[in-house]
């Protein structure tokens, strides 16, 4: 493995967990560093990227200067269409969230529990909070996947025992990808499958409030 220490980007992190998509998936994409799932190259694998403003079937960001100021994804970002994309009614698209047709939505979090509940909706000592579709998506996707720092800007982990913040859903989380490494959910708690290069387990253990199991075949986490 890599002796330099080399925390992944976000566009790397991202990759990671698109990596885990599947042949005909639904994918939805939250607000923020989730999106840059859709830049990732999938190759022949149909993947149908789900927006819950209204565009099905979009593609990677629009590189600058190529915008359509009239398609964005829910972040406001824009984006590209697909052969075959559609645009429907906003509250079309919440349906099909809530009838269960996306496969798996990857989104951003504050904070995330060893049993699966995570927090993305509410800060400390902030009034009100931002709800969006986060929750219609955390009961309505078949999966529900992370993307996140492993600390705070402050140091505190973010992979807990527990959230100490308003949860948005309670043990849906399937995957949690972090600067540091590539971590599944299981019964037992976070089991730490890849590893950022240069990391060793015990260093991202001690930014990590839960305990980590680590797998036997840990491996430095690589892109495709």
């Amino acid at each position: 493995m890599t002796t330099e220490k080399n925390p992944l980007e976000r566009q790397t992190m991202c990759n990671r967990l698109a990596m885990e998509f599947q042949d005909g998936w639904v994918v939805n994409l939250g607000v923020g560093m989730p999106t840059l799932c859709s830049n990732y190259d999938f190759g022949d694998t149909d993947i149908l990227f789900q927006s819950e403003n209204g565009v099905i079937g979009y593609g990677p960001l629009a590189a600058e200067g190529e915008e359509d100021i009239h398609l964005v994804n829910a972040g406001g970002q824009h984006v590209t269409l697909q052969q075959g994309a559609a645009i429907i009614h906003h509250a079309d698209s919440f349906s099909l969230i809530r009838a269960g047709y996306v496969d798996v939505t990857v989104m951003g979090a504050y904070e995330v529990a060893e049993n699966g509940d995570f927090a993305n909706w509410k800060t400390l000592g902030r009034k009100g909070g931002g709800i969006g579709g986060a929750m219609d998506l955390a009961v309505g996707a078949k999966r529900v996947f992370l993307a996140l720092e492993h600390t705070t800007r402050e140091g505190s982990p973010r992979l807990l025992k527990r959230c100490t913040l308003p949860v948005t859903a309670v043990g849906v989380v399937k995957k949690v990808v972090t600067n540091l490494g590539l971590f599944d959910v299981t019964p037992e708690g976070f089991l730490m499958r890849e590893i950022a290069p240069g990391y060793t387990p015990q260093e991202v253990q001690e930014v990590t409030e839960a305990v980590l199991i680590i797998s036997p075949d840990l491996k430095e986490l690589q892109v495709k």
